[in-house]
């Protein structure tokens, strides 16, 4: 089993990978320590402190932040003290351990920054972490009293852990804009005056998943008025938009293909387009759309080929449809994709 120092460090360096700074916060949720519905119930104000909702002892916590510093300071990434304050209306400041000292509270609220990056991009990385998180609206699952007047309705917003409905929340004159349109809901968050965002808990998936936004009637129609203006520009936009990507997706599984045949050179041509072609594809969660696939990582070549074997050279599939559990299967087929891959290592 991995160290603490050692989760701390993968999860450490994904972060940095995909965003150019690392938060202990998203440490905490990519340790697996945090789950995300409870870090959304803390920037909410629902929860009085970030480690009543740890799934780890003190003593873990701060061993996990004293390698996180230790780490960063290694790397010779920036410490950049952000802002967090809770998604209320009183917009007040979130406590983050139990004691709520300064010193403790301040580890949190430190990011880490690639020395790498631009100071303008560092300028804009430090304003979007800072800037006050949205509102957020509730669409509950059930039925809810509100705690105010007692009434209830389809949309709720939580403070001090207690629903509220829009009329007491002095929200009732938004307007209620569904997702969908980017472009819309854009433009007229940025005209409104004030807006917040719309919610509902997925229960298969669990968390919370965005369902549009509320803002003022009259930002919604000059928003409106302004996409009807230049709909035909976005569009011819849109459509050069996807060629280019259409045309990046072609190099990529290209270079992939090509990086297959270098690390298995007896695998055939055919199947390594195929396995660079299912491992690029959008939208679908492959290896080859990760920053490491992307990027050409051995690992995620040999992932990607290791796959395709599994299913297509060895019973894997049909042991699945039998009822066998994936670890049970995976074990029984492991020989065989071995041998695959042995053969395929040598030209």
């Amino acid at each position: 089993m991995a160290s603490i120092e050692e989760r701390v460090v993968r999860a450490a360096e994904a972060q940095l990978r995909e965003q150019g700074y690392v938060a202990p916060i998203d440490v905490l949720v990519g340790m697996g320590w945090l789950q995300p519905v409870h870090r959304d119930h803390w920037r909410q104000g629902r929860v009085p402190h970030l480690e009543g909702v740890v799934q780890a002892g003190s003593g873990k916590v701060s061993t996990a932040m004293a390698a996180l510093r230790r780490w960063a300071r290694e790397e010779g990434l920036q410490p950049s003290e952000t802002a967090y304050v809770a998604r209320t209306r009183d917009r007040r400041d979130l406590q983050f351990s139990a004691s709520g000292e300064p010193d403790v509270e301040l580890a949190y609220r430190t990011h880490w920054v690639s020395p790498a990056l631009s100071e303008a991009k560092r300028a804009r990385l430090q304003e979007k972490a800072s800037r006050p998180p949205d509102l957020v609206i509730i669409s509950p699952l059930g039925d809810w009293t509100c705690a105010g007047c007692g009434g209830t309705g389809d949309l709720l917003l939580m403070e001090d852990d207690a629903p509220l409905c829009l009329v007491c929340a002095d929200l009732e004159h938004l307007t209620y804009l569904p997702a969908g349109d980017a472009m819309l809901t854009r433009r007229a968050r940025k005209a409104s005056r004030l807006s917040a965002v719309v919610v509902r808990f997925s229960r298969s998936r669990r968390r919370y998943e965005r369902q549009g936004v509320l803002v003022e009637e009259r930002a919604l129609v000059e928003a409106e008025a302004s996409c009807l203006a230049d709909a035909e520009a976005r569009v011819r936009r849109r459509d050069r938009d996807e060629e280019r990507r259409r045309d990046a997706d072609s190099q990529l599984t290209d270079r992939l293909a090509e990086e297959i045949r270098r690390v298995f050179p007896g695998c055939p041509p055919e199947r390594a387009a195929a396995v660079a072609a299912r491992a690029s594809a959008r939208g679908v969660g492959r290896s080859g759309r990760t920053a490491t696939g992307q990027h050409l990582d051995s690992h995620a070549v040999e992932l990607a080929v290791t796959a395709s074997v599994r299913h297509e050279d060895t019973p894997y599939d049909e042991l699945l449809m039998a009822g066998v559990p994936r670890d049970e299967a995976r074990e029984r087929v492991r020989a065989g994709v071995a041998a695959v891959l042995a053969r395929w290592r040598t030209t």
